[in-house]
């Protein structure tokens, strides 16, 4: 069972960049999936979530209308598109699986990332000129 975080790099303040979240030895298909983030000296927080059974979003406010996160039953994948990148979404960010049952409270579990069941091992993302 893994959770592979990939995508991530250096950008230039208003980039662009797509991270992935691919699955093995199980499917998205019972899980919500989270994408967090932590930057340095901070908590890790909840950026964008999407559950499985109704396809329900949960976006931060910090990044409502920049960020959109999809998935790709198919493949297996969650993506979280990032658009105008700012300097403070800088962090590593993660992505963590959560067992459709506990989804049905996504917002009591969106707070509380250690309760999550898999976690990907994360991916830089720095926004810099």
């Amino acid at each position: 069972v893994q959770l592979q975080a990939s995508g991530g790099g250096l950008v230039q303040p208003g980039g662009s960049l797509r991270l992935s979240c691919d699955a093995s030895g199980f499917t998205l298909d019972y899980y919500a999936v989270g994408w967090f983030r932590q930057a340095p000296g901070k908590e890790r927080e909840a950026v964008s979530c999407i559950n499985s059974r109704d396809g329900n979003t949960y976006y931060a406010d910090s990044v409502k209308g920049r960020f959109t996160i999809s998935r790709d039953n198919a493949k297996n994948t969650v993506y979280l598109r990032m658009n105008s990148l700012k300097p403070e979404d800088t962090a590593v960010y993660y992505c963590a699986a959560l067992t459709f049952i506990r989804a049905v409270d996504l917002e009591h579990y969106r707070r509380r990332p250690s309760l999550w069941d898999y976690w990907g091992q994360g991916t830089q993302v720095t926004v810099s000129s």
